[in-house]
């Protein structure tokens, strides 16, 4: 079953090499994605199919396996004196980085950047591109560990998901996900923007924008002009969801430990290294750092599906509210993407039995169309007016 599944859900289509033979020693990571999503289902009623949230965005985008380069061919497996390692070069301001990262000028980023890690250790090199705030990642640097909790704020009573206000200032994949399975569970999220620095998803195909986000309100505020305003919502806020590097709100004043919540408030972090690591990374490269990566056929690492370690913190971070939720919330809890890769990572390989049809990924039923940027702000203050009058 782990094997079928693993072939019919898209994952087989994207992890391998590229043009060659599907890779299925991965297939535990879905059936143990699988039994996350059914326990946020058991809980909230609101359906998951782990298979279709982990290989969706390739299903909407039409994207199969590339080997050592990513899915989406952001990110690239290069080898180092001694290992192997991950780079994505996703951000303009990442490729304007490549020369100063190899202390020359370059014409081809990817080509040059190759040479000159070839004879390097792996560990000096990711250093070194971490110091210019360049998403990098040693292969298997990162353990397993479950997510961090502590104790901010009151407890409450024990209450399910439907009816929480929820603020989203997440963008991309991890956090947005969390913010679409709570949606659909029937809380009221807000998801929350920057006039000058939106989700760079909108950026991208519609479609996987309006996947993502669908359902959900939109209030553009500016995080220094408008704080204010943002401390008010996240003070009425029964879950905050945030995905920036942890202090980027504290330096603002606008932490969990800085606004005074609603008793039960859980603000739950998505960080790419945890919150003592202020690395940037993407799900790519952070599911390198966990070790959760494929095996290809004449041997050495591929990408293990796409971005995998973005929707499975998704997946994680999801249950995890829903849990905090019930047992009284009042905390603050912190995942990292490349230590929740690194759970799946100690997953037992699995060995093929036989030959298993290998299918493309699915498109993902798309239920709503995104909010258009600060569509909802009159009703966002409205709905912060309310929660505040019932504290």
């Amino acid at each position: 079953m782990t094997e079928a599944a693993w072939g019919a859900s898209g994952l087989a289509w994207l992890t391998g090499d590229p043009g060659g033979r599907p890779d299925f020693s991965r297939a535990a990571v879905l059936q143990a994605a699988a039994q996350v999503a059914q326990r946020f289902t058991g809980a909230t009623g609101a359906p998951a199919d782990a298979a279709t949230l982990l290989a969706g965005r390739a299903g909407l985008l039409g994207w199969t396996r590339a080997g050592r380069i990513s899915a989406g061919g952001a990110s690239r497996l290069l080898t180092a004196a001694d290992g192997w390692w991950a780079l994505t070069l996703s951000r303009p301001d990442d490729l304007d980085a490549v020369p100063a990262l190899i202390e020359s000028d370059c014409a081809e980023p990817w080509a040059v950047v190759t040479a000159w890690a070839a004879d390097k250790p792996a560990a000096e090199v990711v250093a070194r591109a971490r110091l210019l705030d360049l998403p990098a990642a040693a292969l298997g640097e990162t353990a397993s560990a479950p997510p961090t909790i502590r104790r901010v704020g009151p407890s409450g009573p024990g209450r399910g998901v439907r009816g929480a206000l929820v603020v989203d200032l997440t963008s991309l994949w991890a956090g947005p996900l969390c913010g679409q399975l709570l949606a659909q569970a029937g809380a009221t999220v807000v998801k929350v923007e920057s006039p000058s620095r939106p989700d760079g998803t909108r950026g991208g195909p519609r479609e996987f924008f309006d996947w993502m986000n669908g359902g959900k309100l939109s209030c553009a505020l500016d995080f220094d002009r408008d704080a204010a305003v943002l401390s008010q919502l996240l003070g009425a806020a029964d879950v905050v969801l945030e995905g920036s590097r942890p202090a980027a709100l504290a330096r603002r004043e606008l932490g969990p430990f800085d606004i005074a919540g609603r008793p039960g408030r859980v603000w739950l972090q998505i960080t790419a290294h945890g919150a003592d690591g202020g690395f940037a990374g993407f799900g790519d490269d952070a599911a390198v750092a966990g070790g959760l990566v494929g095996c290809a056929a004449g041997g050495g690492p591929v990408f293990c599906g796409d971005a995998i370690a973005d929707p499975l913190t998704g997946i994680e971070a999801a249950a995890a509210v829903v849990d905090a939720l019930a047992r009284g919330g009042g905390e603050v809890i912190t995942f990292s993407l490349a230590a929740v890769a690194a759970g799946y990572a100690a997953l037992p390989l699995h060995v093929p039995a036989g030959e298993a049809p290998v299918l493309p990924p699915p498109r993902p039923r798309i239920e709503a169309t995104g909010p258009e940027l600060g569509a909802d702000n009159a009703l966002v203050r409205e709905l912060v007016a309310k929660a505040g009058s019932r504290c």
